[in-house]
């Protein structure tokens, strides 16, 4: 992780954004103000970064100020604290208890949107959601006042959506985080947002998004592709050739505070008073904001369900909830309170006696070391959320409970689900009886098992703190902005032709591995009736000379089916790679299946039903269908039709066909493909490598490979299928079997080295027209392609090492069959959308 400029060795400056700054004010006179630092959350999980990075806080600083003079005291004192304030004033209300509580927060916790009151004209969806914005531009202000050329930023939570998009419309050098720290929905609640593109592009201009759970982040992920039409990867979204990294970072807490503190005479003392308190009894240990997601009713109603059917343990067990209260003043809380008291009152008024409570609640916080008493002390902990973005409630109790090993019964639905359910009794709390039979399960499981489950529980507290969290989001966005920074400055390499063509006219087994469309296809228009695939008529004498070269294996690799590949390269000496290579016909016509037995191809069907559907709703689209995929097509329809129509059809898939299969989704170039999971061009070639070797029975060795389309960017990895060949012409025995590699990763290294002697560059990838590509080299369109196959074509029957534009032409010339293509010359540019490309 870099952290020092080298130009004036000093610590690079991090911007720690969020809504609220760690900090508790309180104005002690006009130009006074006592501040204190809030311990925990994002300041325990910034304490390695810290030491890494100049690391500066910006955020409101929890009060309202209005004149002058406080603002710059309170400023200044904040400085000293490495703060910077943001003053919200008139638009926090619609800001924060309007648009990011009132809407936000109710969509991100599954709780839907909350019904718009049309009595309040002053406070709509619009005005809150203009609050919002408008709050956003007064951190963007602060943020611009304060930065510093080489700052990354990192931007926490839902309050601040459209600050990335703003930050890099300032300058779009910046490195910026953002990460989420609520759960994020499914994208059939999402979608009911206002406003909801808006947002989603926002945050998709930021370089590192981080969530939880990989729950939350495929929800983002598959949210984008639905209701934006983007592409998903394994790495993000990929949308106009930019990839957003999407990851996952469970955060975590400081262990070690929880674990010195229980040793604190206090806390000893504390915990001794506890113990007396409830002698003779198991103690149950709830500790929750008084929060409709924290399930506190559930709770209840769980314990009452065990009382009533476990009369022996009445006596002996308390359940101590401690409900710490928030938001006083909103209606919907102070009924979640009313409830609350009374499902309390009712279950000690059944069970309760004179001397003996069943549920101690409290309504209010407690200090940090009473609770790590009360941690120490209980038998069980349970936590039934109804939605939590993480809860480090259960990290807490696990880091006090060193001596006693308590156990811990977890929501299903909280993040730490994901984390702690090896040691945890996870349950459902929305199902009564299973809570109930989860707290009888605790109460009664036998030493060995708490043992064990509370090893594991605190072997991965004691693991992933807080400060690893930070570290590994920081590290994630060095790598990520690094990545795209060298992408971005990367100057694309102009093919050296010449040299293409000396290496082919000296190597004795070449490898010619060439797209279809857009490679070897006629030049389009958009104007074109319907989508005609035809090989380029310049094409024809060239491709024949290069397929009848004894020296020269010809592949054509192409998502198109068998029928249409057939048709258009029949006559020629030929490797065809149907469908990504699930089809692989030889030089004599013969189609071999290389489709894995166990791949479920059950949803064909369905989606075909789907792409019919849009076709015949959509003018001038069209679709194809293939054994193993299913490409459609609106390059001739209107185009923002065709897009509305394609985003729509996204979503008919995901909810239909393919909500459950195994599937890659890739939108491209004015098309939709849905094919079998992991089949691309770079996994194929391994596969047509050994058959070529196989049906040629080769002996001697592919000296020379040239690797040219316009692919899509998930097939780009055919590119550097061959790459670790250029760097080392053979892998050693040694090397292999001491290789810890897949299998496949092992296999494809035993090919190369068998089949392969490709000495330091007689390997060349070029992509056409793409602005960032794997390839090595980059051409404008595919007539520089052409132009050079027919130059590899005579490459053979020539003597000079030049080739002009006259002795070309005459050589090509000199043979009656090549006449077709002698104006190639002629520049006829391939149409290219505003997206990626699709080798249909």
């Amino acid at each position: 992780m870099v952290s020092y400029d080298e130009s004036c060795s000093k610590r690079q400056r991090l911007l720690v954004v969020a809504n609220r700054l760690p900090v508790s004010a309180k104005r002690t006179g006009e130009n006074s103000w006592s501040l204190e630092m809030s311990p925990g959350g994002l300041v325990s999980g910034l304490l390695g970064v810290a030491a890494e990075f100049e690391t500066k806080w910006v955020g409101w600083p929890g009060v309202d100020v209005y004149d002058v003079v406080g603002k710059n005291a309170l400023s200044k004192s904040l400085a000293d604290m490495k703060c910077i304030p943001v003053f919200l004033e008139e638009v926090f209300d619609q800001y924060y208890n309007g648009y990011c509580n009132g809407i936000l927060w109710p969509i991100l916790h599954h709780m839907g949107l909350p019904q718009e009151d049309h009595k309040h004209t002053n406070k709509t969806y619009q005005t809150q959601y203009d609050a919002y914005k408008k709050a956003n531009r007064k951190f963007l202000d602060v943020i611009i006042e304060n930065y510093e050329e080489g700052d990354i930023v990192w931007i926490h939570d839902y309050h601040l959506l459209f600050l990335p998009q703003y930050l890099k419309e300032y300058n779009n050098k910046i490195k910026i985080g953002w990460f989420l720290h609520s759960p994020f929905p499914s994208s059939e609640v999402f979608k009911t947002l206002p406003s909801r593109s808006e947002l989603l592009r926002s945050v998709l201009t930021a370089d590192l998004l981080g969530f939880h759970t990989y729950d939350f982040a495929s929800h983002f992920v598959r949210t984008c592709t639905r209701i934006l039409g983007v592409e998903g990867t394994h790495e993000g979204i990929v949308d106009h050739g930019k990839v957003t990294r999407v990851a996952v970072f469970p955060i975590g807490i400081d262990p070690n505070r929880f674990i010195k503190a229980c040793e604190l005479p206090e806390v000893r003392q504390q915990m001794t008073e506890l113990k007396k308190r409830f002698a003779g009894k198991k103690v149950i240990l709830g500790v929750d904001r008084l929060d409709m997601i924290k399930g506190i009713p559930q709770k209840f109603l769980g314990f009452e369900k065990f009382l009533e059917e476990n009369m022996d343990w009445r006596d002996k067990v308390v359940l101590v909830q401690i409900a710490v209260p928030t938001r006083n003043n909103v209606p919907e809380y102070q009924k979640l309170k009313s409830q609350v008291h009374g499902l309390a009152g009712r279950i000690n008024g059944r069970f309760g006696s004179v001397s003996s409570l069943p549920i101690h609640h409290l309504d209010c916080s407690v200090d940090f070391n009473f609770l790590c008493a009360l941690y120490a002390i209980a038998d069980v902990m349970l936590v039934t959320s109804l939605r939590d973005g993480m809860n480090l409630v259960s990290y807490e109790f696990i880091a006090c409970q060193e001596a006693k090993k308590g156990v811990l019964v977890l929501s299903e639905f909280a993040g730490a689900a994901q984390s702690l359910g090896a040691g945890a009794i996870l349950v459902n709390p929305w199902d009564v009886t299973e809570v109930s039979s989860a707290i009888k399960e605790a109460l009664n499981m036998p030493a060995e098992e708490r043992d064990e489950r509370h090893r594991l529980n605190f072997q991965y507290v004691k693991t992933h703190p807080a400060k690893k969290w930070g570290d590994d989001f920081i590290s994630e966005l060095h790598d990520t902005f690094t990545e795209s920074d060298m992408k971005i400055k990367k100057i694309p390499v102009g093919l050296p032709q010449q040299d293409v063509i000396q290496r082919y006219s000296k190597s004795n087994n070449r490898l010619l591995i060439l797209g279809f469309f857009g490679t070897l296809t006629e030049p389009m228009n958009n104007q074109n009736e319907e989508l005609d695939l035809k090989l380029n008529p310049e094409l024809k004498g060239t491709l024949k000379a290069l397929c009848n070269d004894p020296k020269t294996t010809v592949v054509v690799l192409s998502r198109s089916g068998k029928n249409i590949l057939d048709k258009i390269f029949g006559e020629y000496n030929i490797w065809l790679a149907a469908e990504n290579g699930m089809f692989l016909r030889d030089t004599t016509g013969e189609w071999v299946t290389n489709i894995p037995e166990n791949m479920n191809l059950d949803w064909v069907d369905g989606t075909k039903n789907v792409f019919k559907y849009f076709t015949d709703r959509t003018p001038r689209s069209f679709f194809e269908a293939s054994e193993t995929s299913l490409v459609w097509n609106y390059e001739n329809a209107d185009v923002e039709f065709g897009r509305a129509q394609a985003r729509d059809l996204l979503q008919y898939l995901w909810a239909g066909p393919i909500s459950n299969a195994s599937v890659d989704v890739v939108r491209g170039n004015h098309s939709v493909e849905v094919h079998a999971v992991g089949e691309t061009k770079g996994v194929a070639v391994g596969r047509i490598l050994e058959e070529i070797v196989r049906k040629k029975s080769m002996t001697t060795p592919v000296d020379y490979v040239f690797c040219s389309g316009y692919f899509l960017e998930k097939d780009e990895d055919i590119y550097t299928f061959f790459k670790p060949e250029v760097m080392s012409s053979k892998l050693s025995h040694e090397t292999r079997s001491k290789s810890s590699a897949s299998n496949h990763s092992i296999k494809k290294k035993n090919l190369l080295s068998n089949v392969l002697d490709l000495k330091k560059g007689n390997y060349f990838s070029v992509a056409i027209g793409q602005a960032h590509t794997k390839a090595r080299y980059v051409v404008d369109s595919s007539h520089d392609v052409v132009d050079l196959l027919h130059k590899l074509a005579v490459a053979d029957t020539t003597t000079s090492d030049s080739f002009s534009e006259s002795e070309d032409y005459q050589t090509r010339n000199a043979n009656a069959d090549w006449k077709p293509w002698i104006n190639y010359v002629k520049i006829r540019e391939l149409a290219v959308g505003d997206t990626e490309p699709v080798d249909i």
